[in-house]
């Protein structure tokens, strides 16, 4: 049954200036009457979601949805709704076969990459869906609605069924991320009559309509509450993050991430191109790094004596650049791109063993922050003269890699404080819903929400210096083959490609 992570909800309401007010995490039926105290023309239902996952209605479950009754819970009720019991999600890898299938169908990866937003992924909706159907045709042929995870929640506050939104529905391998709407190649490839089940989609700021007698009958929540579409966790966080055009979110943790706001993307067979939550015109990127803080932490002990004070103290005592000497460090399979191992770099373009305890503790900085703004070029991406870098995660606390970021980049780095950034960018993107969405800019919305702190600035000219010192001479006019040029040839580093 889909209910589990629907029992405790994450609570967040904002002031009308856009404060963040309160946040917990409390029990759906035990919880609900406790804020109604809150309700007012400016809350409505807004709900960040796991992406990719998905949840299959039953053929008449509409009409149940409808008619529920305000005396009983709704898993009472919804339970004998669905025609699959257990629905994929993001963790799923099973689907590699699906993946060859989609990709074939409208000529390769690339192709679907500039299609879709994304080469063919695993945990993608599109290919869960297609693993279903040709493993379970009967149940398919049961399903009335595919819902992603975040639709369906939306859809329990309705009383109806929510559409998906654009900006979750990128992360499906379906839907066009140019035109907004379902790719019939890719439809077809997938499952019959799959655009019925799947319904229209949305702009991410639509207001979808009013809650459900349901909840307001049980609950007490005012019939003027609207629900405005429910999106995914990443493109909630890129609205709570509050980026803006050129800005760059960089969260250090156990793995690394970056998103993006970009205005013309160029997709490519690693990362990812999602239409953008709080701005139709423009989009988000999404790119994913397994080797982050762990890798740090290993290097700080085999370098630093496992000290953080030795760690940053060989950061400020090392050059700009490195004198040339340029480090990769995959110590686990890398997702962006598909990678393993540890690749030294002399100034001379000779790969090497090892280097000084200091430099490698600079190589690898270096390395990993240069790693991410190639990436984000090939997506792209341009630092442009207003651009700031929102710097969130464990390594977001040190300073001195914080000044190598902002000098790799070339942008002044801010932190903020993120936690729940997703259900905090879910609050603020319900007032831009309110709002009349696209009618209204988004920074406009949250421009008295508190502002990020600036915490380094870069060295002028140490964005060349870098790129000069680091990379190969062979690639610095072509940012996009830069790691590639580095590391050797694809087929010898990039399996599958």
């Amino acid at each position: 049954m889909p209910w589990g992570i629907y029992e405790v909800i994450s609570v967040i309401w904002c002031t009308e200036n856009a404060n963040k007010r309160n946040k917990n995490l409390s029990h759906l039926v035990s919880a609900l009457p406790e804020y109604l105290t809150l309700t007012s023309p400016f809350i409505h239902s807004l709900w960040p979601s796991r992406q990719h996952g998905s949840v299959y209605w039953k053929t008449g479950a509409a009409q149940v949805l409808t008619r529920l009754s305000p005396d009983l819970p709704l898993r009472e009720q919804l339970q004998a709704c669905f025609s699959i019991s257990d629905c994929p999600v993001w963790m799923d890898s099973s689907t590699s076969a699906q993946c060859r299938q989609l990709e074939a169908a409208v000529g390769g990866a690339r192709a679907l990459s500039r299609l879709t937003g994304s080469r063919a992924y695993e945990r993608f909706t599109g290919n869960q869906i297609a693993k279903i159907y040709q493993q379970n045709p009967e149940a398919y042929s049961h399903t009335e609605r595919i819902s992603l995870v975040s639709s369906f929640a939306a859809s329990l506050f309705l009383g109806s069924y929510s559409p998906v939104d654009f900006s979750d529905g990128s992360g499906m391998n379906l839907l066009q991320i140019q035109d907004k709407v379902w790719s019939q190649a890719c439809l077809g490839a997938c499952a019959p009559r799959l655009e019925e089940k799947l319904g229209r989609p949305v702009p991410s700021c639509s207001v979808v309509g009013a809650i459900s007698s349901y909840f307001v009958q049980r609950y007490g929540f005012s019939p003027g509450c609207k629900v405005v579409a429910f999106t995914g966790d990443n493109p909630a966080s890129l609205a709570g993050m509050r980026l803006e055009e050129g800005d760059i979110a960089v969260s250090l943790g156990t793995s690394d991430t970056l998103f993006l706001w970009l205005q013309e993307p160029t997709p490519a067979l690693e990362g990812h191109i999602f239409c953008n939550p709080v701005d139709p015109q423009h989009y988000m990127a999404l790119l994913c790094f397994k080797n982050g803080s762990l890798m740090r932490e290993k290097i700080r002990d085999e370098s630093a004596s496992g000290s953080w004070s030795e760690f940053s103290k060989a950061l400020q005592s090392t050059e700009m650049g490195n004198g040339g000497n340029l480090g990769f460090y995959f110590d686990v399979m890398e997702i962006t791109p598909e990678i393993i191992g540890r690749h030294r770099f002399s100034a001379e373009n000779h790969e090497v063993s090892a280097f000084p305890r200091d430099v490698e503790i600079r190589a690898l900085i270096e390395g990993q922050f240069l790693a991410k703004k190639i990436h984000a070029e090939a997506l792209g991406y341009q630092v442009m003269p207003k651009t700031k870098i929102l710097a969130t995660g464990g390594a977001s606390h040190n300073r001195d890699i914080l000044q190598v970021l902002a000098d790799v980049f070339g942008a002044p780095v801010y932190v903020i404080d993120t936690a729940n950034s997703a259900c905090v960018g879910s609050a603020y993107r319900a007032f831009h819903g309110l709002a009349a969405g696209t009618d209204v800019p988004f920074a406009e919305i949250v421009k008295l929400a508190p502002n990020p702190r600036l915490v380094a600035t870069p060295t002028p000219g140490a964005s060349q210096i870098v790129r000069n010192k680091s990379c190969p001479k062979m690639c610095r006019n072509t940012p996009e083959n830069c790691l590639l040029a580095c590391l050797g040839s694809r087929s010898s580093y990039f399996p599958g490609d």
